[in-house]
């Protein structure tokens, strides 16, 4: 349909055209305030927003604005907004840590007690719809030149065959040769030794953890260049000759990130945290992936050291505990594992930060249970896989999957708009490229939609802004044409800590920004955006949507392969039917979101539909059930819950 310009619209042309050119002789702000107004009153009109879609500005108040890093849809319909310390320095030394729960329905906030800094920590849905959360921040970054205590890693052993040992957070250590003292920055168990009953007698092998320690005192004569052994001050007599520490360069090197091993689940009816069983390592930007079994995996982040973590460990969320598995895996942090319909989990090269860039780079799939690595060929610009995006496209029964945009690793001025498809049902998957982006960028976010498109909004065409280059541009991507089109300009530039994700109502929320600098010549201090604005996309602006009602209060509970019905009046007019998994989305990272095609018949009253019966396309969990006519507008959503399978054995034990 073509949209034809109302009286109004030509007069308001007329005097536009009027006024720029009396501005261009006298009033350069005029012209600024000028077209302000018209591409305000442009964006506005009935057609636009029905082919381009509309952008506002969610009102928050003043107390209930954070740095948001991390947000999760829940269950409730509730969005989850954490901060911890928002990449604030200072809010982590107060041990200020936030987090805000939000009701789009009422759009009302609220404030929710921290107990730990979750800044850069992972998290997933669970099967029960609380949200596991592990990992976060022990320790911020020191750039060299502003470490004011030497620092390093010290191997703390235990020649106890008969009992562990519990070292508190602040033990000191005292070197035999130096006599330098060095403090524990974190608590440490260290197990008792092993001891192996042989013929001849018995041999004990030491048990060995290490540990981050930093000097007592600050300054350089205070650091160390030569291994020495350390007595811990303090021990009786009876542990002194068991307990001790064993150092190499303890330093004023650049201090990384640290992680920490506290896990949480929030649970988002009585919308609170609880403390579950800490992880094996400490991990700081880490990657969780729930398995079609309910478990999740947690892989790298920087560990208690600022070192890439290279254990795998599984949490089991019947006993809220983590089992480290015997082998290991190294990934750049936030790397992007997908649950796939292969047995195995999607790698798709994705990552966001830490890594040298010849290790753990490629592609592939990735059997976790055997540790079997299989590459993936056809990715182009592999050099530029650090900050983009992966998304598995609709419906996910098709199994085809896209890596957005990207940079090079660390502040590389590499940067790309390749986008980058895998057809996991071929025999032997390789990736083709897929329509340009509409600007080579790093941090775009991407967002599944009802109706079977893809959203991917903003990002900047360097790290972490620089040079002020937010790309303000917006696309939908079309898996059935495999093409895409431009819609409405976003509102806020952001780059990284930003993020996107679908809400119940059908609309995509959009958070967080946090550059470096503020300007173009980068030289004053940037500024965390802490703006949400709203996207409402243009099936929004027809004249009617499907109608979905629940049968009763509480989500129907519905097994895989089992039915639900759903009450509406417009069952003639439904043609499709999706599943929508609710999104966690961090740092270009977002491994939930998924959309899955449901076969249905229409009824009496409503649709009668049917969940498959694979359990790596529908992983346990809530989900949101959409109705979507013939003109591809999509319901309200009504929340479904697939729990675990009694008779789904766990495999891997």
């Amino acid at each position: 349909m073509k949209y034809r310009p109302s009286r109004r619209t030509k007069r308001l042309a007329i005097a536009s055209v009027a006024l720029l050119a009396v501005a261009g002789m006298n009033a350069p702000w005029l012209i600024r305030y000028t077209s302000e107004q018209y591409t305000n009153y442009n964006i506005n009109r009935a057609g636009y927003k029905a082919e381009n879609g509309l952008w506002q500005v969610l009102d928050v108040p003043q107390k209930n604005k954070i740095n948001t890093i991390h947000a999760a849809l829940l269950h409730t319909g509730k969005v989850l907004l954490v901060a911890g310390s928002g990449n604030d320095a200072k809010q982590f030394a107060a041990k200020s840590f936030r987090s805000v729960l939000w009701d789009p329905d009422e759009n009302t906030f609220k404030n929710i007690p921290t107990p730990k800094d979750m800044f850069c920590a992972g998290h997933t849905q669970l099967p029960d719809g609380k949200l596991l959360i592990a990992g976060g921040t022990q320790r911020y970054e020191t750039l060299e030149g502003d470490v004011e205590k030497a620092g390093g890693l010290m191997i703390v052993s235990n020649e106890n065959p008969d009992k562990p040992i519990t070292l508190p957070k602040g033990t000191k250590f005292k070197g035999a040769k130096s006599g330098k003292v060095f403090e524990t920055q974190q608590s440490l168990l260290v197990p008792r030794a092993e001891k192996t009953e042989t013929p001849t007698g018995a041999t004990v092998t030491a048990s060995q953890k290490r540990i981050y320690v930093e000097a007592a005192r600050k300054g350089k004569k205070h650091a160390t260049g030569d291994t020495d052994q350390y007595a811990v001050v303090g021990l009786d007599a009876a542990d002194k000759d068991n307990i001790y520490g064993i150092a190499n360069k303890i330093s004023f090197d650049k201090k990384d990130f640290q992680g920490i091993r506290e896990s949480y689940e929030f649970d988002p009816v009585a919308e609170e945290y609880i403390t579950v069983d800490p992880m094996e390592d400490a991990r700081w930007y880490p990657t969780l992936t729930t398995l079609e079994d309910g478990r999740v995996l947690s892989v790298s982040g920087l560990d208690d050291i600022g070192e890439v973590s290279e254990k795998v460990e599984l949490y089991d969320p019947r006993t809220k505990k983590w089992q480290t598995l015997p082998e290991q895996r190294y990934f750049p942090t936030y790397p992007g594992l997908f649950l796939s319909g292969r047995d195995e989990l999607l790698y798709t090269g994705t990552s966001s930060g830490y890594g040298p860039a010849d290790k753990g780079r490629v592609p592939g799939l990735w059997n976790w249970r055997t540790d079997r690595f299989t590459k993936i060929p056809g990715m182009s610009d592999p050099d530029a896989l650090e900050t983009s995006m992966a998304v598995l496209l609709p419906p996910a029964q098709d199994q085809k999957y896209m890596v957005l945009g990207g940079g090079g690793i660390g502040e590389s001025t590499k940067v790309t708009d390749k986008t980058r498809i895998v057809d996991l049902k071929k025999k032997n998957p390789r990736f083709v490229d897929g329509p340009s982006l509409y600007e080579p960028v790093r941090y775009p976010s991407s967002v599944i939609l009802p109706d079977d498109t893809v959203l991917t909004t903003n990002g900047s065409k360097g790290y972490r802004g620089y040079s002020s280059s937010d790309v303000l541009k917006a696309e939908l991507y079309d898996p059935r044409t495999n093409t895409s089109r431009r819609v409405a300009d976003p509102l806020e530039g952001r780059n990284y800590h930003s993020g996107a994700l679908l809400l119940p109502n059908g609309k995509v929320m959009t958070f967080g920004s946090d550059p470096l600098f503020d300007d173009r010549a980068n030289t004053k201090p940037g500024t965390f955006e802490q703006q949400i604005d709203i996207w409402s996309p243009p099936y929004l602006f027809r004249d009617s949507r499907p109608q979905l009602k629940a049968n009763g209060e509480k989500p129907q509970r519905v097994q895989l392969g089992g039915k639900a019905e759903f009450a509406t009046k417009d069952a003639a007019d439904i043609k499709e039917m999706r599943l929508m998994r609710p999104s966690s989305f961090t740092h270009v990272t977002n491994n939930e979101q998924r959309s899955i095609a449901l076969d249905f018949e229409r009824t009496e009253n409503g649709v009668e539909l049917t969940v498959p019966e694979d359990p790596t396309l529908v992983p346990p969990g809530y989900y949101m059930v959409n109705a979507v006519d013939e003109d591809g507008t999509p319901s309200e959503a009504v929340w479904l819950h697939v729990p675990v399978q009694d008779e789904l054995q766990l495999r891997g034990e």
